[in-house]
C-alpha cells in the first residue's frame, strides 16, 4: 500500500488543470458490510484524486435485500453506471438486457492475459458474452476453532460430513449456549444445502451441480433423500435453533464469539475474521467429504458490469479497470478476503500462500477427493431458484414439509426451468 499511495501523490503533482464540472457516477454494490464497504470507500477516494472532477456516489442496499434492489434498479432504468454483480443474479440481470457487453473493454485491457485460467469464462457464462469483469472469486471450505475443539478433546477438523456431525452433536451443549455446526438458513444459503447433499453422489456431472453424469435430476434419486436428511440432522441437533433465521452476519458474529465453531464459508470470511480473532484461533480445511468419498465445491464469482442505459460508461469501465489493476486487486482481496482475479498478485503477496488459505490450497490439489462443478447460472430461472430453495427449505426445518415432499418440488421446478 505504500507503493501505491506513493504513485498516486507523483502523479498527483502532474495533475494541474482540474475540471470545475464534477461528473457523478452511482455504483450500487451486492455485499455490502462493516468490514468490507469501508475498503471499496478508500479505494473509491484513491480514484476520485487520480480523477479530479469524478465522484462515485455508494448505494449499499443491506446484504440480504441487495439482489432484489439491484435487479429492480436495473429493471426499472434508475441511475446507475457500475453495478456489482455475483455469479447468482447475472443471468436474471443479463436476461433483462440491460447489461452493457464488455467485450471491447477487456480486449483492449493490458491486464488481461494476467487473468487467472477461467475468470473470462466465469464472466461469460450467460449467452458466452462478459457483461461483468470479476473482482474476486469465492470457493466455500471449512473454517474451525481449535482452541474451542481442543476443549473437547479434539486435535484435528473433521475430514468426512459425517465425523463433523459426530463432532459437533459432541460440541452441543444447549444450556451453555455451545452448539457445534454454523448453520445457514437464510440469507441464500443455497451452497450450503448443496454441499451436502450433493456429498452423498459420487457421479455428479462436472458441468452441473443438479445433475448426475448420466443427466439424471439429482432430486430424483433416493441419495438426496439421505444427504437433505443429514442435512435436517445438522440443524436439529448440532445448530442453535434461532439460526434457522440466520444469515452471513449471524453465522461469522456465532463462529468469532466460539458458540459454533465449525463453518462453511468463503475466503471473503476472512477480512472479517483477521481483524476480530488472534493469529491461530481459526484455521480452514478442505470441505468434508461425504459417504462417496467426495465433495463438490463450486467456483463462485463477483464482479463490476456498466447498465446499457449508463450516460458514462467509458468513466465507469475507467473505474473498473482501476480496481481490477494489480495493485489494488491485491488490496482489496486481502482487506476483503476474496482470491483475486490476477497471477500477478499471488506472485508478489505471499500472504495469499499462507496458511489461512490451507483449506483452499488442499482442495485445488485433491482432484481424487474434490472435484468442482458448475451451477446452472445460464437458466433464467436461477434467480427464482434461489428464493423458492430457500422458502421449501424453511418448512422442512420448520416441521411444515417433509424431506421428500421437498425434493419433489426443487425437481418440479427445474424440469419446469428446462435443466439441461
Amino acid at each position: 500500500m505504500k507503493r501505491l499511495f506513493l504513485i498516486i501523490s507523483i502523479l498527483l503533482v502532474s495533475l494541474f488543470v482540474f475540471s470545475e464540472e464534477v461528473v457523478t457516477l452511482n455504483l450500487i454494490e451486492a455485499f455490502s458490510s462493516p468490514w468490507r464497504t469501508p475498503t471499496l470507500n478508500k479505494i473509491i477516494e484513491m480514484f476520485e484524486t487520480l480523477n479530479p472532477g469524478v465522484k462515485i456516489n455508494v448505494i449499499s442496499p443491506p446484504y440480504e435485500t441487495a439482489y432484489q434492489k439491484i435487479n429492480l434498479m436495473v429493471s426499472t432504468e434508475q441511475p446507475l453506471d457500475i453495478v456489482e454483480i455475483g455469479d447468482w443474479n447475472l443471468s436474471t440481470l443479463a436476461a433483462m438486457g440491460k447489461l452493457e457487453d464488455l467485450t471491447p473493454y477487456i480486449d483492449n485491457w493490458p491486464e488481461k492475459n494476467d487473468l487467472i485460467d477461467g475468470v473470462l469464462e466465469a464472466a461469460s457464462i450467460y449467452k458466452n458474452t462478459p457483461y461483468l469483469l470479476p473482482h474476486g472469486i469465492f470457493v466455500k471450505t471449512l473454517f474451525y476453532r481449535p482452541d474451542i475443539l481442543s476443549k473437547y478433546g479434539f486435535k484435528n477438523y473433521p475430514k468426512t460430513m459425517q465425523e463433523m456431525y459426530d463432532m459437533a452433536k459432541k460440541l452441543t451443549e444447549s444450556g451453555k449456549n455451545q452448539y457445534g455446526f454454523d448453520f445457514r438458513g437464510k440469507g441464500y444459503p443455497t451452497a450450503f444445502i448443496d454441499i451436502v447433499v450433493t456429498s452423498f453422489f459420487d457421479d455428479i456431472d462436472p458441468n452441473n451441480m443438479y445433475l448426475t453424469k448420466d443427466g439424471k435430476l439429482i432430486f430424483d434419486d433416493p441419495r438426496a433423500i439421505e444427504g437433505l436428511n443429514f442435512y435436517v440432522s445438522l440443524f436439529k441437533d448440532t445448530a442453535p435453533k434461532d439460526s434457522v433465521n440466520w444469515g452471513w452476519d449471524e453465522q461469522v458474529n456465532a463462529f468469532v464469539s466460539g458458540i459454533t465453531p465449525l463453518l462453511f464459508q468463503d475466503p471473503d470470511t476472512t477480512g472479517m475474521l483477521n481483524e476480530m480473532l488472534k493469529p491461530g484461533q481459526y484455521k480452514t480445511a478442505p470441505l468434508p467429504v461425504g459417504v462417496s468419498g467426495k465433495a463438490y465445491p463450486t467456483f463462485g464469482f463477483v464482479g463490476w458490469g456498466i447498465p446499457t442505459y449508463s450516460k458514462h460508461k467509458d468513466l465507469a469501465w475507467k473505474f473498473i479497470k482501476f480496481v481490477s489493476s494489480s495493485e489494488i486487486n491485491g488490496y482489496w482481496s486481502k482487506s476483503y478476503g476474496a482470491l483475486p482475479i490476477l497471477k500477478s498478485v499471488y506472485k508478489y503477496d505471499s500472504y495469499f500462500s499462507s496458511n489461512i488459505f490451507e483449506g483452499w490450497t488442499e482442495m485445488f490439489k485433491d482432484s481424487k477427493h474434490y472435484q468442482f462443478t458448475q451451477y446452472p447460472l445460464d437458466n433464467e430461472n436461477w434467480g427464482k431458484w434461489n428464493e423458492f430453495q430457500e422458502k421449501t427449505m424453511q418448512q422442512v426445518l420448520l416441521g411444515k414439509l417433509s424431506v421428500v415432499r421437498c425434493l419433489k418440488q426443487w425437481s418440479d421446478f427445474w424440469k419446469d426451468a428446462g435443466i439441461k
